[in-house]
């Protein structure tokens, strides 16, 4: 086969149909059984939810606030929507922050990617994502399982064990960073170990540049990535045709402006909004603070799901002037106030060790708008700024670029 199953190659229209007539159930299921979205959701009817338009206007929670949220209710901050009981792990990531895994099987959707990956019943998976408190070894175990291999924890350090246990059990497949790939394979060569079976890889968890798949695959190795989160799972995944990431199916995915909910258009960087039909931990709208990008038109591995550039930096850009926290909501705040303004980003300079911002506006210079919004910025952010008009702006997400010198 293939493809996974006949979902990835349906018509976009037919996913979206699918797709929008489970969303008003999901936000009613979230409503019912999360306390965070009785509360936050407390006015939205959820049978009028049945369209992207209608999703764009409810709250974006983000990740960086659920350490808050799960202070002042924990352990979830009201976001699950189940008991103890239906619970089969609880994770901790940074912050803390922590993260809920169901009992279900592939809880976090990893077995489409790795089947996209070239995985197969009956490989054996060599796995060396940490099986300590976080959830990474655990989201692509569920997967290889689901999908019939065979997983051997290798788990994260003691590199030398961990490849005799590949020269002894010849893996088929390896998942983790590549960075740790490397490091086993050029530690193989200098050990004089031979893994011959090792044909395929699927990484994540940091960035997978065009030089190491060209190093794996001159060693015969496939190597491909997936972008998940500890929250989300697998949000999409990398395929043969090598053209940007394909949405999972089991999710909505939106590209917003940073700092707000708005959409951007196709193509533009934005800010990856997701919405689960998870029954454990139904996310709705959730920030994950990562920038990414739509391409247009289908894969050309034929798989018709909206596809992304994959990660292209952090959304979330607070920075501090002047003992001040300032925020991308502020700035989107801010362009709300003057609809004259087409896009802007707040850039920080430090000219003589003195902090100094400075609003880029894509706007026309119309008389007095300088100062208008020169006083909308110092209102919202207590700091005083200047407006700088500019023809355009860079795509690349930016809502505060911090360019001050420390050194």
């Amino acid at each position: 086969m293939e493809y996974f199953d006949t979902l990835e190659t349906r018509p976009p229209e037919e996913r979206e149909r699918a797709l929008m007539a489970r969303l008003p159930k999901q936000i009613a299921y979230a409503k019912a059984h999360a306390p965070w979205f009785a509360e936050s959701l407390r006015e939205v009817d959820p049978m009028t939810v049945t369209s992207r338009e209608a999703l764009a206007r409810l709250p974006v929670v983000r990740k960086h606030e659920l350490i808050e949220m799960q202070k002042k209710r924990p352990p979830f901050g009201g976001l699950v929507a189940v008991g103890l009981g239906r619970i089969g792990r609880v994770f901790a990531s940074p912050g803390p922050i922590y993260e809920p895994e169901g009992r279900e099987a592939d809880y976090w959707r990893t077995a489409r990617a790795l089947f996209a990956a070239g995985f197969r019943a009956g490989d054996l998976v060599h796995n060396s994502f940490s099986y300590h408190m976080t959830p990474g070894a655990w989201i692509l175990e569920g997967g290889a399982l689901a999908l019939g291999c065979t997983v051997f924890p290798g788990g994260v350090g003691q590199t030398e064990q961990q490849l005799q246990a590949m020269a002894d059990l010849q893996p088929q497949g390896y998942v983790g960073t590549p960075s740790f790939l490397r490091i086993l394979l050029e530690r193989a060569d200098a050990l004089g170990l031979s893994i011959p079976s090792l044909k395929k890889a699927l990484v994540s968890g940091e960035a997978f540049l065009p030089a190491q798949r060209e190093a794996l695959a001159a060693r015969g190795i496939m190597g491909f990535q997936a972008y998940a989160t500890a929250d989300l799972g697998v949000i999409a995944y990398e395929t043969p045709a090598r053209e940007g990431l394909v949405v999972d199916e089991e999710v909505i995915v939106e590209i917003v402006r940073p700092g707000t909910g708005d959409p951007v258009p196709e193509g533009e960087v934005g800010e990856v909004v997701v919405t689960t039909f998870n029954s454990t931990y139904p996310l709705i709208r959730f920030g994950t603070g990562d920038l990414s990008a739509v391409l247009p038109g289908p894969s050309p591995c034929g798989r018709t799901n909206m596809r992304i550039r994959g990660w292209l930096g952090r959304a979330d850009q607070t920075a501090k002037v002047k003992g001040m926290f300032v925020h991308p909501e502020q700035i989107a705040a801010v362009v709300k106030r003057h609809p004259e303004i087409r896009r802007a980003r707040l850039v920080l300079t430090n000219p003589d060790g003195v902090d100094r911002m400075t609003l880029h506006c894509e706007a026309p210079p119309i008389e007095g708008l300088a100062a208008r919004i020169a006083e909308s910025l110092r209102e919202l952010t207590k700091l005083r700024g200047e407006v700088l008009f500019v023809d355009a702006l860079p795509n690349d997400g930016k809502v505060i670029s911090d360019e001050r010198k420390f050194d």
